[in-house]
């Protein structure tokens, strides 16, 4: 990957919104909001690597294409 990676404007505004919404969180808040926001990332990437093997035929018992 030699070119870096760049956010649509869609995301970027996203982006813009989730800042807002985060400054008006309180201390306690964000920290719980951070803690399931990072639960969320391992399940997807749990799901990724599991969608990946079974693509691959790399899980136990699947057959390959």
């Amino acid at each position: 990957m030699s070119q870096p990676v760049e956010l649509s404007l869609e995301q970027q505004f996203n982006i813009r919104s989730f800042e807002t919404q985060v400054e008006k969180m309180s201390r306690e808040q964000a920290q719980d909001f951070l803690v399931k926001l990072y639960e969320q990332m391992l399940m997807r990437e749990t799901m990724y690597r599991h969608f990946l093997k079974h693509q691959w035929g790399l899980e136990p018992g699947a057959q390959m294409p």
